[in-house]
C-alpha cells in the first residue's frame, strides 16, 4: 500500500534527520498530532504534506510514495563521446521527476495522440503523414510551425510538450523522453540555430510516433549510420515536412524565380539552412540538380547577407546559444505553489533562483520608483 510505504519512508527521513518527531513535524508545518496520526495510518498525508517533507529532506514525492527510480533504455547509441548524452539524460530525468511530482498533485500534462496506423511501409511516407496531422493540430491552436523562429515555444503551445535547452559538453543534438507522466525534448545550446530548430522538430517526430516509449537519444542526427535507422528516417521525414511543407513549397515555386537572392530570402524567411531548403526543393522536383548544388553551397551567413537579414541571424544565434527552461513547467510549478499544493522550492529550483530571494521578490510589495518625489 502506498500509504504504508509513505509512512515508512517518512519515519526513515525523521530518523535520518536527527530530529524528534515533533521537531520534524514543526519544520514541515504539521502539528505533532497530525504527524503522529499520519505515521500510524489514522490520517493520510496530504499532497502538500508530502511536498513539504520532500522539500525539507531533498527527496522526491515519488520516492516517499515508494516509486522506483526510472532506468531509461537507450533507443539510439552512437560512437560519439557519451558525456553529453549522459548529461542530457540526467536533465531529462530532472524535468520528468518534476512532472511526476506535479502529476501526483493533480497537474497532469496534456499531450495529444495521433493516428499511428502505418498506412505505408515506407518510413518516409509515415513521417510525412504524421507531420501533416501534427501541422493540422497546431493550426487549430493558432500555431503555424514553419513560420516561427522560436520552435521550442511553438511546440509547447501546440502540443503541450516540454522543451528544455541546456549547455552540454562535446556537442549534442537532442533526445525525446516519454513516460506515463511526462513528454519532453532536451536539446543542446547551439551556435547553428537552424540545426537546433531541425533537431527540435526531429525529436517531436520521435515523441508523436511513440518511438521506444522512453528515451530516444540523438547525439548526431546527421551521422550516416545513425540516420539509416527506420525510426530516424521517419523522424527526419517528419521534420522536413513539418518545417518545409510540400504544399507550401509548391505554391511558392509556382510564382518564384530562383535567383540566389530570392532563394536566400526564402531560406531566411523559413528559418532553415540553405542546404536543407535546397535538398527539400530538389527532392520535390521544384529545382534541378545544378540549382540545388549552387544553393546548398551557401552558408547561413551568405544567405543572411544576400537577404539583408544579418541582424536577425545574429539575434537568432544569441537566442539558441542560451539555456531555456520549459515554459509549461514554469507555469505549472508556480500554479501549484500559488494554489497551496506545493512549496516554492520546486519553482525556484526550476528557474535557478534561491528560494529565499524568490520568496522575498514575490512577497515584497515595495517597489523603487525611478521618479523623484
Amino acid at each position: 500500500m502506498a500509504e504504508n510505504t509513505a509512512a515508512a519512508r517518512v519515519r526513515q527521513l525523521i530518523a535520518d534527520s536527527g530530529l524528534t518527531q515533533a521537531e520534524f513535524a514543526a519544520k514541515t508545518g504539521l502539528d505533532a498530532s497530525k504527524m503522529s496520526k499520519s505515521l500510524s495510518g489514522v490520517r493520510r498525508f496530504t499532497s502538500l504534506d508530502l511536498a513539504r517533507i520532500a522539500d525539507l529532506c531533498g527527496v522526491s514525492v515519488d520516492w516517499i510514495l515508494g516509486a522506483d527510480p526510472s532506468t531509461p533504455s537507450m533507443a539510439a547509441r552512437t560512437s560519439a563521446p557519451a558525456t553529453s548524452a549522459e548529461r542530457a539524460v540526467r536533465e531529462a530525468e530532472r524535468l520528468a521527476q518534476i512532472r511526476a511530482d506535479l502529476a501526483f498533485l493533480g497537474y497532469r500534462q496534456q499531450v495529444p495522440t495521433f493516428e499511428t496506423t502505418r498506412r505505408s511501409t515506407r518510413c518516409v511516407d509515415q513521417g510525412h503523414d504524421l507531420a501533416v496531422q501534427a501541422a493540422e493540430h497546431a493550426s487549430k491552436r493558432g500555431v503555424t510551425l514553419w513560420r516561427t523562429r522560436d520552435l521550442a515555444e511553438a511546440v509547447e503551445a501546440a502540443f503541450g510538450v516540454d522543451v528544455g535547452i541546456c549547455r552540454l559538453p562535446d556537442g549534442f543534438d537532442g533526445l525525446a523522453w516519454a513516460d506515463e507522466n511526462s513528454s519532453l525534448i532536451v536539446v543542446g545550446t547551439s551556435e547553428v540555430p537552424a540545426r537546433q530548430r531541425f533537431t527540435i522538430a526531429h525529436e517531436l517526430g520521435h515523441l508523436l510516433a511513440g518511438d521506444d516509449q522512453k528515451v530516444c537519444v540523438d547525439v548526431d542526427i546527421h551521422d550516416s549510420d545513425h540516420k539509416r535507422k527506420p525510426s530516424e528516417i521517419r523522424a527526419n521525414a517528419f521534420a522536413a515536412e513539418l518545417l518545409l511543407p510540400a504544399r507550401m513549397l509548391r505554391e511558392e515555386a509556382e510564382r518564384a524565380t530562383w535567383t540566389r537572392e530570392a532563394f536566400a530570402e526564402f531560406a531566411c524567411r523559413l528559418w532553415v539552412s540553405p542546404s536543407t531548403l535546397a535538398w527539400r526543393l530538389f527532392n520535390l522536383e521544384l529545382i534541378d540538380r545544378s540549382s540545388c548544388d549552387s544553393f546548398r553551397a551557401l552558408t547561413a551567413w551568405d544567405a543572411a547577407g544576400l537577404a539583408g537579414a544579418v541582424e536577425f541571424l545574429g539575434e537568432w544565434i544569441q537566442y539558441t546559444s542560451h539555456p531555456r527552461v520549459p515554459l509549461p513547467l514554469v507555469r505549472t510549478t508556480f500554479q501549484a505553489y500559488a494554489e497551496g499544493k506545493a512549496t516554492l522550492r520546486p519553482f525556484a529550483n526550476l528557474i535557478g533562483v534561491d528560494t529565499t530571494v524568490l520568496r522575498q521578490a514575490i512577497s515584497d510589495p515595495r517597489e523603487d520608483s525611478p521618479l523623484a518625489s
